[in-house]
């Protein structure tokens, strides 16, 4: 899936601003009759037993965090080393760095010290290429408070992002160079070089990462999530994935069934393996273009404060112009229709950008382009964060699975897709076109199962209209893990709803991650509250 420059639950987007049992060593355990999962051959069993034992035993020494990680006292770092390769696990190791802030074990009504330490509950944000690290850190924001009197919340970067064995394919400095074009019906001449353009970034990956970049997987996420619960001393896991998270979420729960203890999947990506990953992308390509129309009619729902148009189908067309008139003359030599595309495209993902992108919109068609560029213009400290998280996403997409090799059935496909749904899909196309010309093998996606009385209960949270991973991502998810329960918040489209302003999604995972309990079928919520304009 498409990562976006936000990751992660709702709670978490609030923390941005917040923060300018004897451990088993049991590998994957298959049901009775049941063959083992492609993938988790006996080597790379017994390679993740292995290393999860080796963690156990070595545990991890947190301590003060490195400048890349500072934040508060509570906030302590440390290492675990995995297995470059499961399949060799006395071979190379890597370091994957782990984050924490203990239980407070304070009542979040009167603050007390009465509420008993569940364990560690383990987060991770998404992508893939999303680092987690911070994440222990949203205890502090009030829908958190009393998971966080309960678990040690735990942050991790997972292989291949930050220090974590980072990987690169670029040049970092490359993602300034100047203002871009975002055509939804690309020239051939276009075509031909953004085809150019993958073929390079995918020789790039390899050049600058190396041979080894073939074990950054999401199947080795999940076997990577099992050397951390050890290591945390955890003799079951308590996991909640958002989004990509999601998918190795469900890898685990499909290789290590009999250590999962509670694990809630947010925004859940439809785990068939059919659909990973250039389905899924195409299917996120036709959810856009609803969600940018949800954007329209929210904007033209408050054309008093903005000035946008009355209708949707005014709004679109202001949009258009505000596109062409970047197109002859970016903003601050900087901003061009490329990069008004990718702010605009965080609006699908999150509702709470709708106020300032249409507030940025009508500063510039009266004359003030600063809220633009603002919004839309490079930020130069975060580039190589940028990269490293671009770096990743490439290799883990396109390392787990088929992608069509031929440039015919892209341009046939996407063609199609754009006549119907324009907003998104070239520019998912170009995304993830450099798997195309992928220079290492793929692998066959497991095929993710689980049976009654083999899995714990599980919690799927879905929004009805997420564009980033469609609706039907969840009931497929929810279908092929027997005993979930799922929960859905109607009418609404954010990226990530556990821990943010919904309380009836909030009582839901309080209740199931603090007393097990899970909802009963058809469980649902209304949405929240719209954004207000300003």
């Amino acid at each position: 899936m498409r990562a976006a420059v936000r990751h992660g639950t709702a709670g978490s987007l609030i923390l941005a601003a917040v923060v300018a049992v004897a451990p088993s060593a049991g590998g994957a355990q298959a049901s009775p009759g049941r063959a083992p999962a492609w993938g988790s051959g006996w080597a790379e069993r017994h390679g993740t037993a292995v290393a999860a034992e080796r963690a156990a035993a070595d545990g991890i020494r947190f301590g003060t965090c490195s400048e890349d990680e500072d934040g508060p006292a509570t906030l302590q770092c440390g290492t675990v080393k995995v297995p470059l390769d499961y399949a060799h696990p006395d071979g190379k190791r890597i370091e994957l760095t782990v984050s924490r802030v203990r239980a407070t074990g304070k009542d979040a009504e009167n603050g007390k010290r009465s509420v008993p330490r569940q364990g560690a509950l383990v987060y991770n944000p998404g992508g893939p290429g999303a680092s987690g690290m911070y994440f222990p850190l949203i205890g502090m924001i009030p829908e958190w408070k009393r998971i966080a009197s309960a678990y040690d919340l735990i942050g991790y970067a997972p292989r291949g992002v930050g220090r974590s064995a980072p990987l690169s394919c670029q040049d970092p400095k490359l993602l300034l160079k100047g203002p871009s074009q975002s055509p939804t019906h690309p020239s051939e001449s276009y075509k031909k070089e953004r085809v150019a353009r993958a073929k390079a970034y995918a020789r790039g990956c390899v050049e600058r990462s190396g041979r080894a970049i073939r074990h950054f997987t999401s199947v080795n996420n999940a076997r990577d999530l099992d050397v951390l619960r050890a290591a945390l001393g955890e003799r079951k896991l308590t996991f909640m994935g958002a989004s990509y998270g999601t998918y190795f979420g469900a890898l685990y729960a499909e290789l290590f069934p009999s250590h999962v203890r509670r694990m809630v999947l947010d925004s859940a990506v439809n785990p068939d393996p059919a659909k990973v990953w250039y389905r899924n992308n195409l299917d996120q390509s036709a959810a856009f273009e609803r969600r940018w129309a949800d954007f329209r009619a929210w904007t033209a729902g408050h054309d008093k404060v903005y000035g946008l148009g009355r209708t949707a189908e005014e709004v679109r067309r202001s949009y258009e112009r505000v596109r062409a008139r970047l197109a002859a003359e970016p903003a601050g030599g900087e901003v061009g229709p490329g990069q008004l595309h990718g702010a605009f495209l965080q609006a699908g993902y999150y509702d709470d950008y709708w106020p300032q992108r249409a507030l940025a919109l009508s500063a510039y068609l009266k004359g003030d382009p600063k809220p633009l560029i603002r919004q839309a213009g490079p930020h130069p400290d975060s580039v190589k964060e940028q990269e490293n998280s671009k770096a990743v996403y490439t290799a883990v997409e396109c390392n787990d699975a088929p992608w069509p090799r031929t440039w015919h059935t892209w341009d046939r496909d996407n063609t199609r897709l754009a006549r119907v749904a324009p907003f998104e899909t070239w520019s998912n196309a170009w995304m993830n076109l450099p798997c195309a010309y992928w220079p290492l093998p793929r692998q066959r996606p497991l095929d993710v199962r689980t049976f009654p009385g083999e899995l714990a209960p599980t919690l799927v949270l879905a929004a009805e209209r997420d564009a980033a991973t469609p609706y039907a991502g969840a009931l497929e998810m929810h279908r092929r893990l027997s005993g979930s329960a799922l929960v859905t918040e109607r009418g609404a489209g954010s990226h990530g709803i556990g821990g943010g302003s919904n309380a009836c999604v909030n009582a839901h995972v309080d209740a199931y991650l603090l007393e097990g309990r899970v909802p009963a079928p058809g469980a649902a919520c209304g949405p929240h509250k719209p954004p207000q304009p300003r």
